[in-house]
């Protein structure tokens, strides 16, 4: 099966005065299409700057990053946000929900962004939300929801444009644990429909539900491991 990312000698350098910080330091990974991978390290260990490139969120200084064969680089700005956004969908720790926006409207802005007509667009959004157990919360504000509920509007609305890869950043850091044992079993379930999962995380509980586990620390890649 072909890789649907591909990173290759990637390093993100910052300069801090005279000297360079490496976030990342020569990473090369391949991760292939309906994997479920997870990127796993401790605090400061770069997971967060490799989740950014492997999103396409960020380039690197160094390297290249190919996404379903095709370098990053000889994008414009623009034409990678519209690939990015068709082809990757994102769940963070946060949420990061519209809080002047009710549920249906969150789920639904990114496919305006795709420029999917309004009538696609509502529906697909209420079968995501039904598909969660959330069709009696359409019209709810996010302020007016639990955690558990607004981390489920989450993962709708990253499932919204169909991406290829949802790509979930500490998907579970500010739920309970049998909310956030839920939400993995969900990921496991988009996963066994084809999808491309990628999860970065520092509980080894949670990069368990990976097929394989990328070990990062002080910026390197130390060991790649499949999960029996």
């Amino acid at each position: 099966m072909p890789s649907i990312i591909e990173l290759k000698n990637v390093s993100k350098i910052y300069k801090m005065g005279d000297s360079k910080v490496y976030a990342l330091d020569k990473a090369n990974l391949k991760i292939k299409e309906g994997e479920f991978v997870a990127i796993f390290g401790p605090s400061g260990s770069g997971k967060s700057t490799l989740m950014h490139i492997v999103g396409c969120l960020d380039i690197p200084t160094q390297g290249s990053v190919f996404l379903e064969g095709k370098n990053i680089a000889d994008f414009s700005e623009s034409e990678l946000a519209t690939i990015r956004g068709k082809t990757i969908g994102f769940i963070f720790q946060t949420f990061n929900l519209f809080r002047t926006l009710t549920v249906l409207e969150n789920v639904m802005l990114p496919m305006v962004f795709q420029n999917m007509p309004m009538v696609e667009r509502k529906e697909r959004a209420m079968k995501l939300l039904e598909s969660v157990g959330l069709s009696h919360r359409l019209d709810h504000k996010p302020t007016e929801l639990s955690g558990g509920e607004q981390q489920r509007v989450a993962v709708s609305r990253a499932l919204a444009t169909d991406p290829k890869i949802v790509l979930g950043d500490e998907p579970t850091g500010n739920l309970d644990s049998k909310t956030g044992k839920k939400i993995m079993q969900g990921l496991k379930e988009i996963n066994k429909e084809g999808k491309t999962v990628i999860l970065v995380t520092h509980d080894q509980s949670l990069a368990s539900y990976a097929d394989k586990i990328v070990h990062i620390k002080d910026g390197k890649i130390e060991k790649i491991e499949k999960n029996k």
